[in-house]
């Protein structure tokens, strides 16, 4: 049970981080389209056309998708050797999974609206996930098996 703290705290972190940068670099200062957006995922274009049940709904469904990257980091953390090396490299790792399995298995099974894919917004949007959740998840990570170790 001493594992559910930091995988909470390094979920909160990441997904606070990620969906400020989703708000401000993408959805250009709008946080109610940038929440209603996620929500669109499951309610389709309806969640455009609703209040603020969309907006916390699209919130809630962020944060579990950070919590359960995070919680399945930490799963499989221990598994992978090659990982405890370096941190930093672990956490591009996380942040281009994150982008992979979101763009290219989540998200199409989803009701949400997406243009094409570009290089430019690719690597934008990994960036981000790098940053905002790659790194954070993977310096909590690091820092809680280490103290384990100990």
């Amino acid at each position: 049970m001493n594992f559910l703290k930091p995988i909470f705290k390094a979920g909160l972190i990441a997904g606070t981080l990620d969906i400020l940068a989703a708000i401000i670099i993408l959805g250009k200062m709008n946080y109610a389209g940038t929440l209603k957006f996620i929500a669109s995922g499951v309610f389709g274009p309806e969640a455009f056309a609703g209040g603020p049940e969309m907006i916390i709904a699209g919130l809630i469904f962020h944060y579990l998708i950070a919590l359960a990257f995070t919680a399945s980091w930490f799963y499989i953390y221990p598994l992978l050797p090659s990982v405890k090396t370096n941190w930093i490299l672990s956490g591009f790792v996380i942040g281009i999974l994150v982008w992979v399995i979101m763009n290219l298995g989540v998200l199409p099974l989803t009701n949400v609206s997406r243009s094409g894919l570009t290089l430019h917004g690719a690597l934008l949007n990994m960036s981000i996930l790098i940053v905002c959740i790659g790194l954070p998840v993977s310096y909590f990570s690091h820092h809680f098996f280490e103290k384990k170790e100990d």
